[in-house]
């Protein structure tokens, strides 16, 4: 009697763990950062300023870029005034530089004889804006590890490094930024000859050159422009060369004409839940999170502006 008892007991705790398991539930699924995203609310967006967007019209679409006024103030006014102006129009992209940037602006600048003449108003001389001080600035720090700063994060939205032991902040050079050609001296440039990044962040740029905003809407047609040759990606000839039909800003254009759009707070939940769920990826696919992720990898969410 006393074996047979035995022998339920031992099946009784064999079976057990068995039951337990088939009880247990399965982990909640992690949300993707696109369903994040999608979840945000209202008060997670922040509508794109018409007076700091520009629009660069292109033959094959529009190219839409918000500018950074709290980092170059005086490169931004000299861009808005040669953009009332028309300077851009009917100029073009002279430069297009695999993996690195496209450039435009007057391909004849360097010519007295056909230089286009700056509009009333724009100075042709600026102080060298690379970097700004960061007393009073919201910075929405990324708890990641980066090489080339202290400290990463977003400063209204634009990609920022910080170093809080001189009290700097600067731009960084990430994919889409939008920067002031310069000569050798730093004080060279006036916001005429600006450059687009189209490759792997040249981040070694970074607090060398002033960046004045970056593009939010419409990299697929820069990136797409055919490469010029080497080694920097000027093309030889003026045939070659992309057209701008105009760049305009967005204040300037007739408001049913304009592109609204929304762009994801860097200092909302969603935005904080998004990058974290890009920061460990787990799904189907991913098996193995990183635990990292970059500066430049991080993407601004951007929406059309819905309807009221």
């Amino acid at each position: 009697m006393r074996r047979a008892m035995l022998a339920v007991t031992l099946a009784l705790a064999i079976a057990a763990p068995a039951f337990a398991q088939d009880a247990k539930q399965d982990p909640p699924k992690r949300k993707s950062a696109k369903e994040i995203i999608d979840a945000a609310p209202a008060s997670a967006w922040r509508d794109l300023d018409p007076a700091n967007t520009l629009y660069m019209e292109l033959p094959g679409g529009r190219v839409i870029v918000e500018l950074a006024p709290g980092f170059a103030p005086e490169h931004v006014a000299n861009i808005k005034t040669m953009a009332k102006g028309g300077f851009w129009d009917s100029s073009s992209i002279y430069r297009s530089q695999d993996n690195f940037v496209v450039q435009f602006g007057d391909a004849d600048a360097d010519d007295k004889a056909k230089a286009k003449p700056f509009p009333a108003g724009t100075k042709d001389h600026l102080p060298a804006e690379f970097t700004r001080s960061d007393k009073g600035v919201r910075f929405d720090k990324l708890p990641d590890v980066d090489g080339w700063a202290p400290q990463v994060g977003f400063v209204d939205g634009m990609p920022a490094a910080r170093d809080p032991k001189a009290g700097k902040l600067w731009m960084t050079h990430c994919y889409g930024v939008l920067g002031a050609g310069r000569n050798n001296a730093p004080d060279s440039s006036i916001g005429a000859e600006l450059y687009v990044v189209i490759g792997q962040a040249p981040r070694a740029l970074d607090h060398q050159r002033t960046v004045v905003g970056r593009v939010v809407k419409g990299m697929e047609l820069l990136s797409v422009i055919p490469r010029g040759p080497e080694p920097m990606g000027f093309y030889d000839k003026p045939e070659q060369r992309a057209p701008i039909v105009a760049i305009k800003l967005a204040s300037e254009v007739p408001e049913a004409q304009r592109t609204p759009l929304q762009l994801l707070r860097t200092d909302s939940q969603a935005f904080i839940d998004a990058t974290e769920a890009r920061r460990n990826r787990v799904d189907d696919f991913y098996t193995s999170p990183a635990g990292h992720i970059d500066l430049c990898n991080v993407p601004l969410p951007v929406r059309a502006t819905p309807e009221k």
